[in-house]
């Protein structure tokens, strides 16, 4: 099953979703992965300095982790294709325009944005209102 590639469609019916939950950002040397599988990470990904994952915060603590402040998953539920041009760069400025950083992870189906914990009904409301024009 293939994805959305049209910008105008993902952006009308992308359909902000925000994830239960707090999550975070952590950084465990790369060598050592099998350590930390049994934490369940929701993404992990290798860099020359280390291996970076995105825990739930509460996993993080009790393997006593040191961690990124915490974030909040919001999913775009549209099936994005990874070959979609400009549906990062949109969401993206919409959230700039209300001063909130983003930190996007693409899956196969869908692309995920973590907001800092504060932001994310903000960051949610950005995101409804730039689909809602889209739509006009």
């Amino acid at each position: 099953m293939t994805g959305i590639t049209d910008l105008s469609v993902l952006l009308a019916t992308m359909e902000p979703e925000l994830v239960a939950g707090e999550f975070v950002y952590c950084a465990v040397p790369a060598s050592r992965l099998e350590d930390y599988l049994h934490l369940r990470p929701l993404a992990l990904f290798h860099e020359k300095e280390g291996l970076t994952l995105i825990l739930p915060q509460d996993r993080a603590t009790e393997a006593g982790l040191q961690a990124s402040a915490p974030l909040r998953q919001i999913t775009l539920k549209v099936h994005s294709s990874l070959e979609a041009v400009g549906l990062t760069a949109a969401f993206s400025q919409a959230l700039k325009e209300v001063g909130i950083s983003a930190n996007v992870v693409a899956g196969y189906y869908h692309d995920h944005i973590f907001v800092p914990a504060g932001d994310a009904d903000r960051a949610v409301e950005a995101l409804r209102r730039l689909s809602a024009a889209s739509r006009s």
